[in-house]
């Protein structure tokens, strides 16, 4: 079940619950907010690293989390908050080494209950759930674009030549926040959220930047 089916079936519930599911018209979503996030916190406990605290949500996830197509003005305000926390890497680095970032991207554990530990170390990129990367992959997902021939088709042939910097750039903002390209993006939030650190990012840029790597390949 999704977020939103788990949303709506919320407030089916709650309206039910006060009496509000008769002949008077039902009360906005935002109203019933904090009713709803009680309900949900009163039906889960954490367990392991997965805590109930997951629950609670930023302006942004917020503003994301109704169901409906932000309006433009929402939308650019999340965008500009999500971009107002991309950092350059400390040491002023891009990629690392994309044999590991390959193998960050065959990686999908990490974040859940059974899980030891919550650090970015634990946890894998999994990549493949959702992209096509290396013409080698027999199954992927589909929900994101095929990142085959990433770097070559944007033209990143040396990451390190001053041209192709604006696109390393937004490689590495992406990875790290992607709301600060498209405001509720489905994509993970790997450096905003913690998910992955510093150089694990770094390997995964390579992964898709190096012309050396699988990804770029003939």
């Amino acid at each position: 079940m999704t977020r939103q089916q788990r949303l709506h079936l919320g407030l089916l519930a709650i309206a039910a619950l006060t009496g509000l599911a008769g002949c008077a018209a039902p009360p906005a979503s935002q109203d019933l907010a904090p009713q709803f996030l009680a309900l949900m916190k009163g039906s889960f406990r954490s367990e392991g690293i997965a805590g109930v605290d997951r629950l609670d949500q930023d302006a942004g996830q917020q503003a994301c989390s109704t169901g409906q197509p932000l309006p433009e003005a929402v939308a650019r305000q999340v965008e500009a908050e999500a971009m107002a926390t991309i950092k350059p890497p400390t040491d002023g680095k891009y990629l690392g080494d994309w044999r590991e970032g390959e193998k960050l991207a065959q990686n999908g554990r990490g974040m859940t209950w059974t899980d030891k530990s919550a650090a970015p170390a634990a946890n894998g990129a999994n990549c493949y759930n959702c992209h096509q990367i290396t013409r080698a992959e027999i199954s992927f997902g589909t929900i994101g674009p095929s990142l085959y021939h990433y770097g070559k088709l944007r033209g990143v042939s040396n990451p390190n030549d001053p041209a192709s910097l604006a696109m390393v750039q937004y490689t590495w903002g992406k990875m790290n926040n992607a709301w600060a390209y498209n405001a509720c993006s489905n994509m993970p939030r790997f450096g905003h959220k913690a998910l992955l650190d510093q150089t694990q990012l770094q390997h995964v840029m390579a992964l898709l930047l190096d012309p050396k790597s699988p990804v770029n390949a003939d």
